[in-house]
């Protein structure tokens, strides 16, 4: 499949072009909440692949959870995009993305939800492929249950909670905090799921699994921060 993906929920932002089997990247670094840089980077790619947007099968983003600035730019993007070309989008979970680039068989994608929470998915990779064991939650880093010590953790959930995570951590077969999901990994991902996954722009949505955009000042206070 010919795919333009993006992916801007978590750290680093980026965008993908996939043609057949291959798949040129762009971080952008610091831009995740510009459209413009956005939208310019993905012409860039679009004019390296030699394609017009109309070319593609499809326009992939990180549906999440994550950042909410993020994800509702980039499925904004992303079915702005596809309306013009009259195209569908394929909306992909970013901690899927995540667990897919797990050395192991079992992945534990965790990433940083501020607010003193993390969002946490479970996976089985087959032949590259993140199969979801437990679906996306959104929970406090200390009530998130060890999972086993087959399951590799990948996450900045790691890096931000790494005390309260500390025991989990030490339970599991390995971890990297640094892992991010990318612009690459959504475009793979929408490629093997193929046409079964493709939805109309209108019907794409982010996958905020948190409503709760920022704490009230009672809250703030009862965490021991100024109001």
């Amino acid at each position: 499949m010919k795919l333009l993906a993006f992916e801007f929920s978590c750290e680093r932002a980026s965008v993908a072009l996939r043609l057949g089997g291959e798949t040129r990247l762009r971080w952008l670094e610091g831009h995740a909440n510009h459209s413009e840089y956005v939208l310019a980077a993905a012409r860039s790619l679009l004019a390296e692949g030699g394609l017009g947007i109309g070319a593609l099968d499809a326009v992939a983003f990180g549906a999440g959870p994550g950042a909410f600035t993020g994800l509702r730019l980039a499925c904004g993007v992303a079915q702005g995009l596809a309306l013009g070309a009259g195209l569908g989008v394929i909306p992909v979970c970013s901690l899927a993305a995540l667990a897919a680039q797990s050395p192991r068989p079992l992945a534990l994608a965790a990433t940083d939800a501020r607010m003193g929470e993390i969002y946490h998915g479970r996976y089985r990779i087959e032949n590259g492929l993140p199969l979801e064991l437990a679906a996306p939650a959104c929970c406090a880093p200390e009530a998130l249950p060890p999972p086993g010590d087959e399951y590799f953790g990948l996450g900045s959930a790691f890096a931000a909670c790494e005390t309260s995570l500390a025991t989990l951590r030490a339970s599991l077969a390995g971890c990297d905090p640094l892992a991010l999901p990318s612009a690459e990994t959504i475009a793979r991902l929408a490629a093997e799921a193929g046409e079964a996954d493709i939805v109309p722009p209108e019907c794409a949505a982010p996958l905020y699994v948190r409503n709760k955009v920022a704490l009230t000042t009672a809250e703030r206070l009862a965490r021991g921060s100024k109001a």
